[in-house]
């Protein structure tokens, strides 16, 4: 996401008791989880990624028999019919519209999910 709100989301869920690894980048994001001790309870993930698309980074991502079972919601400013059926088809959990959606009720989504995994 870009640098200012991402810093606002990562200041809001760690409010919330979460422990979060922030990233700019899709490249950035799978360097992280190629190296990671602990895989992440949930993915967060924009659709518009600096260096590519939330389509590219599913596509690598449930390629990686390790990631493929890792939770993902996306929130992004764009939200076509089309975007939101090739996600699902990587089996997005869920698809939200950053203007049709408060952070809290995203963040507790985000909470559900993790406390799934527990």
């Amino acid at each position: 996401d870009e640098e200012l709100l991402l810093n606002a989301i990562d200041r809001k869920l760690k409010l919330n008791g979460l422990s979060v690894i922030a990233t700019t980048s899709g490249t950035e994001a799978l360097k992280m989880l190629n190296t990671a001790k602990k895989l992440p309870d949930v993915i967060w993930l924009d659709y518009y990624l600096n260096d590519m698309n939330g389509l590219e980074f599913m596509n690598i991502l449930r390629k990686n028999d390790k990631w493929v079972d890792i939770p993902v919601i996306v929130v992004s400013n764009s939200a076509s019919e089309d975007k939101v059926k090739n996600m699902l088809v990587f089996k997005v959990k869920k698809y939200y519209l950053k203007a049709e959606n408060r952070l809290d009720d995203i963040i507790t989504y985000v909470k559900e999910l993790v406390k799934e995994k527990s």
